[in-house]
């Protein structure tokens, strides 16, 4: 299967939350966990456990980038670098380097660029809810 979605992140499952509905799923990429909230159905359907490989998969309109740590609920925060910034006419690519050889991509407006400050080689963090995360398996 391939997908559009910008940021797929190999890891292993690490831990599993079950709830009622839904549950979540933690994969480690590369000493980064990674929080998906997807339904108890999925957990089944794709037989995660402990210990398997999955990816994390999240559209990069989905990740969005802070200036900073900051306290708000969203479980994925993600310190790392600039590597790259691709301007467009209203939004620009942003791609930031989270862990040695991994990163990820976030979609966000060039007036959310400037007003961050965003450049390449600067500090920011790549944010994403946990109900934004796509768990897949090969």
């Amino acid at each position: 299967m391939k997908i559009s979605a910008r940021n797929q992140l190999k890891g292993t499952v690490k831990k599993i939350e079950e709830g009622a509905v839904n549950g979540i799923v933690v994969i480690d990429i590369g000493g980064q966990d990674v929080s998906a909230t997807i339904s108890m159905t999925s957990i089944r359907e794709l037989g995660l456990e402990v210990g398997k490989t999955a990816y994390a998969i999240i559209k990069s309109t989905e990740m969005m980038i802070a200036a900073g740590k900051m306290k708000i609920s969203a479980r994925n925060q993600f310190a790392g670098k600039v590597v790259s910034v691709e301007e467009g006419a209203v939004n620009g690519i942003v791609k930031v380097e989270i862990a040695p050889g991994t990163v990820v991509s976030s979609t966000i407006s060039m007036n959310a660029i400037r007003e961050l400050d965003v450049k390449e080689g600067g500090d920011v963090t790549a944010v994403a809810k946990a109900t934004s995360v796509m768990v897949g398996v090969e």
